[in-house]
């Protein structure tokens, strides 16, 4: 038997499968902002190429969407989970919530295999956690429940479901939802990497997670910007302020640099967002939601009014030295003004206590470098 296998999966094919998770890593952590990314990546995907004439079998020819990947350890002839239970856990919630959604539609996709299996007369979850059962079940029952004295873990899951049913996008409801249900099943790919002992599965977890190379949109709008700066000085003079200030966004919280440039260039730059109807193609908004380093590179050249001027090598370099400065150590002021009372700026942290999520990106809209603190 092989001790390390990697082999890319459909949903379909990999939630059909029962999977356990070790008592040491039980929690489920993944809060709104990432529930929303997953939804507005998948369903922006979905809608490119969905048309309402198509008929079902037209599904097979849509583009494919990967997910990442997972690392399983295999014990006993049992799954376990060693990264990735984010993910999945939050596919099996949107499929519960698909299921749910479908139920009274003329056409309904079979996916309750991909849920839970059942054994005389009782269901178990594909992500088998004993203290998740009772929440699980009231979801799939479409029950409430009383989350009163719940683990962290389930009170989240409770909260996540809640965040899917608000934030599902209503041109994928109708007669568009089953043709997502088949595209999310059959045309969305993860890669899962199996092992036979925890020793080896986590060896593999360490290296694609400490010392692997890949490149996160930051870094590749890094290097987009830097590469574009010709004099070697002033390119040398960019990176060590990028690196500055990026290790400022990083001290604020995990994706601080992501979220900043997100909330930046929405708010200076973005002047479309998709519409709602099920043919539209994703606007600024979105792009820069899920891909802001290639939105920049195909924004760069830009000829229209306040978009970005990045055409010449002093252009970028003054993008660096003078606006990403600016603007990113002025969301570091509002990002400590919305955890603490900061004279002057009180108003932020109520409107942070309201959960008003995009303040950042309208108190930055109006800004310009060059103006007073």
């Amino acid at each position: 038997m092989q001790e390390i296998q990697g082999q890319a999966k459909t949903v379909r094919q990999l939630m059909s499968v029962k999977y356990a998770i070790d008592y040491y890593q039980r929690e489920y952590k993944w809060e709104t902002k990432q529930i929303q990314e997953l939804l507005d990546d998948l369903t922006e995907k979905f809608l490119e190429d969905y048309r309402k004439e198509h008929s079902p079998i037209a599904v097979k020819g849509y583009g494919r969407y990967f997910l990442g990947s997972i690392i399983i350890s295999k014990k006993d002839d049992t799954s376990f989970i060693v990264d990735g239970q984010q993910r999945l856990t939050s596919l099996t919630l949107l499929l519960l919530f698909l299921r749910n959604q479908q139920q009274n539609a003329p056409r309904q996709v079979a996916i309750d295999n991909l849920i839970y299996s059942e054994q005389y007369g009782v269901k178990s979850f594909n992500i088998d956690v004993d203290e998740r059962m009772p929440a699980m079940l009231a979801l799939f029952d479409q029950e409430s429940i009383d989350d009163t004295n719940t683990p962290d873990s389930v009170r989240t899951i409770l909260a996540r479901y809640a965040d899917i049913t608000q934030f599902f996008p209503e041109e994928v409801t109708g007669d568009a939802l089953p043709f997502f249900i088949d595209w999310l099943i059959d045309n969305v790919h993860l890669v899962e990497i199996t092992a036979y002992s925890d020793d080896h599965a986590y060896t593999i977890f360490e290296t694609m997670n400490d010392r692997g190379l890949s490149l996160s949109p930051t870094d590749m709008l890094k290097g987009f910007l830097l590469a574009s700066i010709k004099d070697t000085h002033k390119r040398t003079a960019a990176n060590e302020q990028w690196k500055v200030r990026v290790q400022g966004l990083h001290n604020v919280g995990k994706e601080g640099d992501s979220d900043f440039f997100k909330a930046w260039l929405r708010g200076q730059y973005a002047h479309s967002i998709r519409d709602r109807n099920k043919n539209a193609k994703p606007g600024d908004f979105d792009r820069i939601g899920t891909e802001f380093h290639r939105w920049v590179r195909d924004h760069s050249d830009s000829r229209g009014e306040d978009r970005l001027v990045l055409r010449e090598s002093d252009d970028f370099y003054t993008f660096i030295l003078r606006d990403f400065d600016f603007f990113s150590r002025q969301y570091l002021r509002l990002m400590e003004a919305s955890r603490s009372l900061v004279p002057g700026l009180e108003h932020v942290l109520y409107n942070a206590k309201q959960g008003f999520t995009l303040q950042l990106m309208l108190l930055l809209a109006p800004l310009a470098p060059g103006d007073s603190e």
